[in-house]
């Protein structure tokens, strides 16, 4: 788990912290961390989860050329 530490400059507003606290941990990943241990995931489902994840990762994003021969109607 990664530590994230925002130190507070003098005169910053404690709103200003925060919103650079949370823009940290979002790309820490501390909270999608969280999402994912939040429940047990099996170990089949993690695999299914992973493949499919790479499934989609490694297919061809071709978009197929249909020409139109409706003359404009």
């Amino acid at each position: 788990m990664v530590q994230v530490e925002v130190t507070v400059d003098s005169g910053e507003s404690f709103d200003r912290a925060l919103a650079r606290f949370k823009k940290m941990c979002g790309k820490a990943g501390v909270v999608t961390e969280i999402k994912k241990r939040s429940f047990y995931e099996k170990p089949s489902e993690k695999r299914r989860r992973i493949e499919l994840k790479r499934q989609r990762k490694v297919k061809p994003r071709t978009m197929e050329y249909r020409p139109r021969y409706d003359n404009g109607r």
